[in-house]
């Protein structure tokens, strides 16, 4: 028996025997033919449209909305223009079909791979899928076959179209060596319920195919060849995941309160509008963070304002009653958008990106808040402002924030006059400046992602030192409690969009902190609202958990708080 431990990130266990994912397309790459040009341009287009052909098919077959939505983003992919014109041009040069597809798929991978926005950069793994997809159709090779008998996938990374063509009667779990909670293939897995561990890199290979494995999606335990012991647990563990999902089932519809009934509202992360249909399935209220750099990628210019006003409009009209806050183009020399003529930059992650370049291209700046303008005719909306540093940045967007209401006045466009302006606080410098900053907007959102990596100076990116990236760390958290003093001092609301929002032990020192909303991805949200259940504001908490000498003492604290708080809901509940 023997134990390797992940990153668990769909909750439920498994114990079954392994199914190895591997596949020799580089070979068979090696080994092809190559023709004309034409036929090899004709073997290309005919693949596509077979390609295309598949994904309609297994959206037709899908299951929910999630599943059809991540297929429609690959059925967009395959006609992108900037993979096609790649394609091409490759085949052009003497490239064999199959080998332009995979070589053009792996390119523009790597520019998405190198995004510092978490959700944008596990895009490359659907460009990866849509590649190989075309390729095994020009090659003849047959994806894996999953539909017999019971198995655990496993695999230094898996498609996020094989994830969809699962079902929980022949796949019991996931183990990847690479991923992350924000790929479509771990997304689509949320849905289906099928248990997920990742990141668990070269332990992957101390799997082999046949071994009959245990899985434990919510710690990340996995466990070679299980003895009667933990046969046993697993049997426990179903038992109390079962009676845990009724009871996740039972509060969707109702409003995420606190013990003593205090309401705090629970949003969602989207990436695209479509995304805006988990809201009310998880029982949420609103959208905290709308990114709105999938409108502007991969095309081969800006997109105008009415295209853009469409694409709000929709999240804006569903999300009503609620809010939706719109944050503005956050693009820039690591995300791809050759129409900016950026360049390439030494370190685009503090380059000519987000606010820089909005402010240095006012136009095009002003036409995204007019169409955020418009839309918020149609719900209410909240525009929020990235990567601020200064308070003359915010000054001078609120200036061509004005400049556009004008605009749609003189036009006639109806709009919401009231509309709020926030800011992310993602950079030391805006947290340094809270005070100011606080007093020419009307709310903060704590970006922790950036921030985290910003004020730790970790690359999280980076293998090597990614286990000292975690925003538990004492200085991150001084630096979000300085935030939320400054922001409630000043009269504004305070609210969360990044990953510490949806994590069930930052919750009670975040209520400490006084947060006014926590906005997560989706399948976050039932955690979150059924643990606020049994929790109250407690500043004592906040004291205890500011004096932490690092991120594991803070995990340590954190935990041993929630399970006094469990220990006393278990005596209640005996007492009646």
């Amino acid at each position: 028996m023997k134990q390797i431990m992940g990153k668990g990130v769909v909750d439920g266990v498994c114990l079954a025997s392994v199914m190895t994912l591997s596949e020799d397309i580089e070979g068979v790459l090696d080994r092809y033919a190559v023709s004309t040009i034409e036929d090899e341009k004709s073997a290309y287009q005919q693949a596509s449209q077979a390609a295309v052909g598949q994904i309609e098919e297994l959206i037709k077959n899908a299951t929910d909305q999630t599943q059809a939505d991540v297929l429609n983003a690959h059925l967009l992919m395959i006609t992108d223009v900037m993979l096609t014109d790649s394609i091409e041009a490759k085949i052009s040069g003497g490239l064999s079909a199959p080998r332009a597809v995979m070589d053009a798929a792996n390119e523009m991978a790597a520019m998405l791979g190198a995004i510092e926005d978490e959700y944008l950069k596990e895009r490359s793994k659907d460009v990866i899928d849509i590649g190989k997809r075309m390729v095994r159709i020009m090659l003849g090779i047959s994806a894996p076959d999953i539909a017999v008998g019971y198995h655990v996938l496993c695999g230094d990374d898996i498609e996020p179209s094989m994830v969809a063509n699962m079902t929980s009667e022949h796949v019991g779990a996931i183990i990847l060596g690479q991923g992350s909670t924000t790929s479509h293939a771990v997304i689509i897995a949320k849905t289906k319920g099928i248990p997920t561990v990742v990141g668990l890199g070269n332990h992957i290979d101390a799997i082999e195919n046949g071994e009959t494995v245990y899985v434990d999606g919510e710690t990340g335990e996995i466990i070679i060849s299980p003895d009667e012991t933990v046969k046993v647990r697993y049997q426990e563990r179903v038992a109390a995941i079962k009676a845990m999902a009724k009871q996740y089932d039972a509060i969707v519809d109702q409003p995420s309160v606190l013990k003593d009934g205090m309401h705090l509202p629970l949003a969602i992360n989207v990436g695209n509008p479509t995304d805006i249909d988990s809201m009310k399935a998880n029982g949420a209220e609103g959208v905290g963070l709308y990114r709105t750099e999938f409108v502007f990628m991969g095309k081969a210019k800006a997109p105008d304002e009415d295209e853009q006003f469409e694409a709000y409009r929709y999240v804006v009209e569903r999300a009503k009653p609620h809010l939706c806050v719109i944050r503005t183009l956050d693009i820039g020399g690591d995300k791809p958008a050759d129409y900016l003529e950026i360049g390439e930059e030494a370190n685009p992650f503090l380059g000519w990106r987000a606010i820089r370049i909005c402010l240095d291209k006012p136009e095009l700046f002003k036409t995204q808040i007019r169409a955020i303008l418009r839309a918020s005719h149609y719900g209410k909306a909240a525009i929020m402002l990235p990567m601020i540093i200064s308070e003359s940045e915010v000054l001078d967007s609120k200036a061509l924030i004005d400049e556009a209401k004008a605009e749609l006045r003189t036009a006639g466009m109806p709009f919401d006059e009231a509309i709020e302006v926030g800011i992310m606080i993602e950079t030391p410098a805006a947290v340094m400046q809270a005070e100011r900053l606080a007093k020419v907007v009307d709310f903060f959102s704590v970006g922790t992602n950036d921030l985290t990596q910003y004020t730790l100076a970790v690359d999280r990116g980076n293998p090597k030192i990614s286990d000292r990236y975690d925003y538990f760390h004492p200085s991150v958290l001084y630096a979000i409690n300085m935030v939320a003093a400054a922001a409630h001092a000043n009269g504004i609301w305070i609210g969360m969009c990044g990953e510490m929002a949806g994590d069930p032990l930052a919750l009670p020192v975040l209520l400490a902190m006084g947060f006014d909303e926590l906005s997560m991805s989706a399948p976050s949200v039932l955690k979150v609202k059924y643990l606020m259940k049994s929790l109250k504001v407690d500043s004592v908490l906040l004291d205890d958990v500011l004096a932490s000498r690092s991120a594991v003492d803070t995990r340590a604290r954190l935990t041993h708080y929630l399970e006094k708080i469990k220990l006393k809901e278990e005596i209640h509940e005996k007492d009646y």
